[in-house]
């Protein structure tokens, strides 16, 4: 467990000295997952022996004293909706059980020309739709926290790797919150950075105009090193963003004295519990400790976000999943008689019933008589959150609040609710339709689960995201702690 509790600095000048081997790295990760992951259930395909190979070759490299950048030999984990050459990509669900793709998606070729060994693909709601990752089709997530609660969705398999000491590093996909929410449930670090930050080719399609890949960490400072891998345009996706990454570590230590941040009266309001509450104001008087100015705010037009988020986010899914149609590759029917009975047979069997549900909400929102009604209206208040979101900006720094109204809750306890279910994402939402960069760091504990500090930034500002994200870590000790498992 001590190698994986380590900063990538730290091992990078380990692995330099060779003080240790990246062989070395790689086997305490999968020491690590053969010995929790029966509890976990974090990892759908694991990638041992093509890893094992790919340690050795670093170590070659390293012993030869080449200079080799500091993600160089280091393990990560992938969640199972990014694609991967020749590696099982599933999305957790039936329709893609034996999916072996014939190429990388972008992220994945950074990661490979930074050095980074992928170790396996994670667990996650099916396709992306869920805040519990109670969703996937093969088996559900448990929190490492206590293992009878949820490690939120639906990129909760990869914040529970992390916070399970099963990887170092993870990537997941946020389109409402699938990102902020599990690190916050989990107690590790999540960043959704700016829409078109990242390239998106070769993530599976949710929901196109809100997905976003991202960094799952233990801490700030590692986060903001793999984004600088990760970010930067892609002539793949035309909506990944033209302009020069930052140096984000750079930025790190510049504190927070004189910043101006806005807390939303809606993000402490009616459904936040009163103990999360109370962890953000503790979090807002040490940032006034180190010399930062809070004031509230309102953003008006939040109270819309989930209605409009499900009503959008369906639509583009049950377009982007029409694709999945028994056809060309994944699972297919065979109980058919003709192709339109495959077609309908194919993805009553191969869906589940969440993704079915947003299918069907979707078709309907996008249908004659209704389209103006429910999706060109919902087009129009998302424009109305962005722009609460630049007003508020046009005065502060950052916005603050917490990442998610409660703490984790029990496996089970929201599955037939839908609504309840989807009221998690309530804070993490409005982010998202409004297109900026935030991250969740931990901030606290309730009932002995962690609570997570949502920190909210301009348009590719993700660089004053972490210094504030980065300060508060520096002058806290909850990112520190670990789950006993």
């Amino acid at each position: 467990m001590g190698i994986l509790h380590e900063s990538i600095q730290s091992l990078h000048k380990k692995l330099i000295k060779r003080e240790m081997t990246s062989t070395d790295i790689v086997k305490a990760t999968f020491d690590r997952i053969h010995e929790v992951d029966d509890r976990i259930q974090a990892f759908l395909t694991l990638n041992e022996e093509k890893a094992y190979q790919e340690a050795a070759k670093w170590d070659q490299k390293y012993a030869s004293k080449e200079n080799l950048g500091l993600l160089a030999g280091l393990p990560i984990g992938i969640k199972d909706n990014i694609i991967t050459k020749n590696l099982r990509t599933t999305c957790a669900s039936k329709i893609l059980y034996n999916f072996d793709p014939i190429y990388n998606a972008t992220v994945m070729e950074k990661l490979n020309t930074a050095g980074m060994i992928t170790v396996g693909k994670i667990n996650m709601d099916e396709f992306a739709m869920g805040s519990s990752n109670e969703n996937s089709a093969f088996k559900p997530v448990h929190n490492p926290w206590n293992l009878d609660y949820v490690p939120g969705g639906s990129s909760g398999g990869s914040a529970a790797a992390v916070a399970a000491g099963e990887v170092l590093y993870a990537l997941g996909s946020d389109t409402g919150g699938s990102i902020r929410q599990p690190a916050s449930y989990c107690g590790v670090v999540g960043l959704k950075p700016t829409y078109g930050r990242i390239s998106r080719f070769g993530l599976v399609a949710f929901a196109s105009s809100l997905d976003q890949i991202g960094p799952i960490t233990k801490t700030v400072e590692d986060n903001a090193y793999l984004l600088e891998v990760l970010a930067g345009v892609d002539p793949m996706d035309c909506t990944s963003a033209n302009l020069p990454v930052p140096k984000y570590f750079e930025s790190l230590n510049k504190g927070v004295k004189g910043l101006r941040i806005a807390v939303p009266k809606e993000y402490l309001g009616e459904g936040v519990l009163p103990e999360v509450r109370e962890s953000i104001l503790e979090a807002l008087k040490i940032y006034e400790k180190m010399g930062a100015i809070w004031e509230e705010v309102s953003l008006p037009h939040s109270k819309y976000a989930l209605s409009t988020y499900y009503l959008l986010s369906s639509s583009e899914a049950s377009a982007n999943l029409s694709r999945f149609d028994g056809v060309r590759y994944g699972y297919r029917s065979k109980d058919s008689d003709n192709l339109m009975e495959m077609y309908k047979n194919t993805r009553a069997e191969g869906f589940g019933d969440e993704v079915k549900r947003r299918i069907m909400l979707g078709t309907f929102a996008l249908s004659s008589g209704y389209y103006d009604a429910y999706y060109k209206k919902a087009q129009k208040v998302r424009t109305l959150i962005k722009q609460d979101f630049e007003k508020v900006f046009e005065q502060f720094d950052v916005i603050i609040g917490p990442t998610a109204p409660t703490p984790a809750f029990q496996i089970g306890e929201n599955t037939s609710d839908p609504m309840t279910m989807y009221a998690n994402d309530i804070l993490t939402i409005p982010v998202s339709l409004a297109g900026v960069p935030a991250i969740s760091i931990p901030c606290g504990f309730m009932n002995h689960l962690p609570l997570g500090l949502q920190i909210i930034g301009k348009h590719f500002d993700e660089a004053m995201v972490y210094r504030v994200a980065y300060a508060f870590e520096q002058a806290t000790d909850y990112h520190k702690a670990q789950p006993k498992l």
